[in-house]
């Protein structure tokens, strides 16, 4: 008896191994297996994150040794609500590389492969939401995740394993508490949702709210059919500092789609040899390829020109087609958004017309405008549009996605202007920082990318940085200072702005603000803000911008500018009158600001409290000077500022 149980025991075993190698080596995302025996104690958000295999890579390095891993992120929801578009943060520590993530994308845009050394937040797609035990019986393909990771780490080998330092859930409402080993390859917490959280959406919701941010992308399918779809996309504007100035818009479609035709926008590449030569022109054997705008699987899309705006093929769509210009709310609300449609062709196995899936890895950016940062699409409530037809009555949108993007400083990013300070009371210009837009790229160029930026003439300001250099150290000469050797590189900026205070009384004061262009690329309808901590509440009037102060984020404390009709426009550089002997011009506006004293009582103009914190050109945040200059007034500097106001000032009358 004893035999025949260890027989069919000996035998059972074989057979289970034979199963598990046999089942091992289908597609891991056919298979859902099952969860950690830890799992059954979590009520909550369960996740798991272990360690599977890596092996060593070449190059050789002893310092800096690369090694592949793979890994299994799993995410069960044990809890009693659906958890609707789930986001998992890992804190990766070895500078890792990511090659390829299943079932999941980087919720921050990227696309892999990428770099996530220093951490990063995966979004669920295709299934984003994670529905319960209770409403599923039980059936893990509805209530979990497994995201499989292959990437490169650098520096950690066999037998010590390459796990992050934490994971946590990134949905809002919920609490997790540190992750815990499971032996030495898995990581495990279970999150709870915090009962202090007040949500804005009820459980019994279909969708998630729509989110607030920098700037929103709303995505809505207006029409569908088995094959194809068409799609509004609308980029708003809701931060009163941004804009963008000539968009571009990408994205990563993840399911072989491509565009058709579009209406308010176009491809920056037309090109639809990936679908002639793909599986899409397999499939789409009838259709005249030479009609397709674009088969990239990450298309870059442009704005129109204002000319193409009642073009009955390519215009006709109400806020499209402004050369890229998303201006802010607070500058001109019916210009702070830009709209666009584009038929999508889809792909096997998603021929029906309730199979919509929207791209993903959404980026925006523009010239000389902050950066953004895009989160992923997340489903909401179907929009709505008033009916073409003029009804009183709206039509709603088949399904709605919104993409929510933040101004961000990426890391190592140099800003694209710069400031120079410069005032009544003292003859020399603070000019903008050394580097301020970054270095040369030419390390063969004599100058110096540490040594501070030396005073300069006022005049100084009028030529391009190539042509200061004798004025400088004549200047340095004529002063008694010294220069250093080599002499500083330049600012490096497309844009600086010059802010000098004016004059300073009892009742009140003065400052000037002059902006040159210094690139060819000119600016309609530019914009600039500063912040004054302790000036704003004093401001009252500019002569030729149209200013007014602007409360953010509940302070008081920002003057926002733009031209006046006829004057908010801002030209590129251009040659001199003699282009072989003059140095080259650059575009400027000029104001002068006034402020009073009666609501800033104390204000100290000469120590500091006349200039700004905080200077903004188009959205962007310039570099400042680290210096004031100093109260060391004399009758010839306040003479010499003053012909160069004038000189400026006649400048712009003669070239209106």
């Amino acid at each position: 008896m004893a035999f025949y149980l260890n027989y069919n025991t000996h035998f059972f075993f074989k057979f289970s191994l034979l199963f598990s190698l046999l089942s091992f080596s289908f597609s891991q995302s056919d298979v859902v297996e099952a969860p950690s025996p830890a799992a059954d104690s979590c009520n909550g958000i369960f996740l798991s994150y272990a360690y599977s295999s890596g092996t060593k890579l070449k190059p050789t390095d002893p310092t800096h040794q690369p090694y592949r891993f793979e890994s299994v992120l799993t995410v069960l929801n044990n809890g009693d609500e659906e958890l609707k578009s789930w986001k998992v943060s890992v804190e990766f520590q070895n500078d890792e590389f990511l090659v390829s993530a299943s079932n999941a994308v980087l919720a921050d845009g990227t696309s892999l492969p990428a770099n996530v050394g220093n951490g990063t937040v995966f979004a669920g797609f295709p299934m984003s939401d994670l529905k319960t035990a209770i409403e599923t019986a039980g059936d893990l393909t509805q209530m979990q995740v497994q995201v499989q990771l292959l990437g490169t780490q650098f520096g950690v080998a066999a037998p010590d394993v390459p796990l992050p330092k934490n994971i946590q859930l990134a949905n809002d409402g919920f609490i997790c508490p540190k992750a815990s080993m499971q032996g030495k390859n898995e990581m495990q917490v279970c999150c709870r949702k915090d009962p202090k959280f007040k949500a804005n959406v009820t459980v019994d919701e279909e969708f998630l709210p729509k989110q607030s941010g920098d700037l929103t992308i709303m995505y809505d399918v207006t029409r569908t059919y088995d094959s194809n779809y068409w799609a509004q996309v609308t980029a708003s504007n809701h931060n009163p500092l941004g804009r963008l100035d000539n968009w571009k818009l990408s994205f990563d479609w993840m399911r072989d789609e491509f565009i058709y035709t579009m209406k308010g926008a176009y491809p920056y590449v037309v090109d639809s040899s990936d679908c002639i030569f793909g599986t899409q022109g397999q499939h789409y054997r009838d259709l005249d390829f030479a009609n397709v705008l674009n088969c990239e699987r990450r298309p870059t899309i442009i704005d129109l020109p204002p000319t193409k705006a009642n073009d009955t093929t390519l215009g006709l769509i109400p806020n499209c087609c402004r050369n890229g210009s998303i201006l802010p709310p607070s500058m001109d609300p019916s210009k702070s958004s830009s709209v666009f449609q584009m038929q999508v062709f889809k792909m096997p196995p998603d021929l029906n017309r309730s199979e919509l899936s929207p791209p993903q890895n959404w980026k925006i950016n523009g010239t000389l405008n902050p950066d953004y940062k895009c989160g992923p699409p997340i489903r909401v409530s179907p929009s709505q549009f008033p009916d073409p037809s003029g009804l009183p009555s709206n039509t709603t949108a088949v399904a709605s996605w919104q993409v929510v993007c933040n101004i961000t400083q990426p890391k190592g990013a140099s800003p694209k202007c710069c400031v120079s300070f410069s005032s009544y009371y003292n003859d020399s210009v603070v000019p903008c920082r050394t580097c301020a837009c970054g270095c040369p790229s030419n390390t063969a160029r004599t100058c110096s990318t540490t040594a501070p930026a030396v005073l300069l003439p006022p005049e100084a300001l009028l030529f391009p940085f190539e042509n200061r250099t004798a004025m400088a150290q004549a200047w340095a000469d004529l002063k008694h200072r010294t220069v250093p050797n080599p002499m500083p590189c330049g600012d490096n900026c497309g844009v600086s702005i010059n802010w000098h205070v004016l004059t300073d009384y009892s009742r009140g004061w003065s400052a000037r603000i002059t902006i040159f262009n210094w690139d060819e690329t000119a600016f309609p309808d530019w914009f600039a803000a500063v912040q004054m901590d302790k000036a704003t509440r004093g401001f009252q009037k500019m002569y030729s911008f149209n200013g007014s102060a602007l409360e953010l984020n509940g302070v008081n404390n920002t003057i926002i500018m733009q031209g006046l009709p006829g004057l908010n426009y801002i030209v590129g550089e251009t040659d001199g009158a003699n282009p072989k002997k003059d140095p080259r011009v650059p575009g400027k506006q000029q104001t002068v600001i006034s402020f009073t004293k009666k609501n800033t009582p104390g204000i100290n103009i000469a120590a500091g409290e006349g200039f700004p914190s905080k200077v903004f050109f188009n959205g962007e945040e310039c570099a400042l000077p680290s210096v004031f200059p100093t109260n060391n007034s004399n009758r010839e500097g306040f003479t010499t500022i003053l012909s160069i106001f004038l000189a400026v000032f006649v400048f712009i009358m003669l070239h209106q």
